[in-house]
């Protein structure tokens, strides 16, 4: 999660027209979050990584954040996720606090989640330690989990409408080329990286 001034929070998000919609559509790519108390549309596409989109839905303040956890490093005896758990805390904290700080109220909260596809051809399964992971932080922290859809062999195109937490979700059964597997894969090894230094309302379409 990339580290922001607080007048430049959103500044690398590109915003986007697109037809189908009355709002700015804003791209969230792997390690970005995005919140707004205007009406916006948030867009991603998901593989292995998690998206949680979170909604006040008396403020109408809300956002997606965008995040894959790594690996756990070690046999975990001591922490079950390892050091990288740090990583999915930080991507949900930092939406939660930039929701609250636009006029939203933690007790209101309506989170969805996203994503945790089965990708990879390995022993470790990337996207089920994800879905496990952010389904505790929920439950840990008492938030209401409103709706779900994970897992699965197939990425998702997500839109979320942040006024609302209208969801359009389309599953990818045909991937063109290898940009999202290729993406994915880059994210990991940079966090790794970064590591070793010190639903009624969701539409298929």
């Amino acid at each position: 999660m990339k580290a922001r001034a607080k007048d430049d929070t959103f500044s690398h998000i590109r915003l986007i027209s697109d037809g189908r919609f009355p709002h700015k559509v804003a791209q969230i790519l792997p390690g970005d979050f995005y919140a707004s108390k205007a009406p916006m549309v948030a867009y991603t596409v998901l593989g292995s990584c998690i998206s949680a989109c979170i909604l006040d839905p008396v403020s109408k303040v809300g956002g997606m954040n965008h995040f894959m956890l790594p690996a756990p490093k070690g046999d975990g005896r001591h922490d079950s996720w390892g050091e990288s758990a740090r990583y999915g805390s930080y991507a949900m904290e930092m939406l939660i606090n930039t929701i609250m700080k636009l006029g939203g109220d933690r007790a209101r909260l309506e989170v969805k989640i996203f994503g945790g596809a089965k990708l990879f051809e390995s022993s470790r399964n990337v996207g089920g330690n994800n879905i496990e992971w952010a389904i505790n932080y929920i439950k840990t922290e008492g938030l209401n989990l409103l709706k779900q859809d994970t897992g699965d062999l197939y990425p998702r195109k997500i839109y979320y409408f942040t006024e609302t937490g209208r969801v359009l979700m389309k599953k990818i059964k045909r991937l063109r080329n290898s940009t999202l597997i290729d993406r994915e894969t880059q994210y990991a090894k940079e966090v790794n990286k970064k590591e070793e230094t010190p639903v009624d309302d969701i539409t298929l379409f």
